[in-house]
């Protein structure tokens, strides 16, 4: 079980983590819920009720990993469009993000913490690591988090691509960005079995 997820009996899956692996995917659980950024109700003064009618923003985010975990909903996959078609897609892209962003980010947000809070709970039942054992919806939450993390990564690598992984993977140990690809890569291998674990 080590570094990969099984199932469990009756649903849900299972990792044995060590004390370092805890410490770094909660890290970086907690980086990116500070890069998504609080909802409007988590803000000081904030109206829960408010944010039921709030609306979101319409412009693209600039920041490359917010872009990544948010992207427009309506591109051409065929490559650049004509100025015509571009505008409509840019509108379009515009209105959907006005009433789907702020739910995607609560999502988001939910399922890093649902990630940083199983994982104090595996710390708090003593040190050392241990074995990890979710249920199918905080699986489900750990996947979607997972994915999150890479996407995050991914996008700070400016990969856009798997080939571009695979390039990354052979950097010299000196490197700054070896660290970052190394868990780029980790991630990905206990996302992979977790889906498989899912699917089983």
């Amino acid at each position: 079980m080590p570094g990969h997820f099984e199932p469990l009996p009756g649903g849900g899956a299972a990792v044995a983590l060590d004390d370092v692996e805890i410490s770094i995917i909660r890290s970086l659980a907690v980086q990116l819920m500070e890069i998504i950024g609080p909802g409007p109700a988590e803000e000081p003064g904030g109206d829960p009720l408010a944010e039921l009618f709030a609306e979101g923003p319409s412009e693209p985010p600039s920041d490359p990993v917010l872009r990544r975990l948010f992207p427009d909903a309506y591109v051409d996959p065929e490559g650049a469009p004509r100025a015509a078609e571009a505008e409509k897609q840019r509108a379009h892209s515009a209105e959907f993000r006005r009433y789907t962003e702020n739910d995607l980010r609560a999502g988001k947000r939910d399922n890093a913490l649902a990630v940083i809070r199983s994982l104090d709970g595996l710390r708090s039942a003593g040190g050392g690591g241990g074995v990890l054992e979710l249920s199918p919806e905080e699986s489900r939450r750990w996947l979607g988090a997972l994915n999150d993390l890479r996407l995050a990564i991914g996008a700070r690598l400016e990969i856009t691509d798997e080939d571009d992984g695979d390039l990354l993977f052979r950097l010299p140990d000196e490197d700054p960005r070896k660290p970052m690809v190394m868990a780029y890569l980790w991630l990905g291998g206990l996302q992979e079995t977790l889906v498989s674990t899912l699917m089983a």
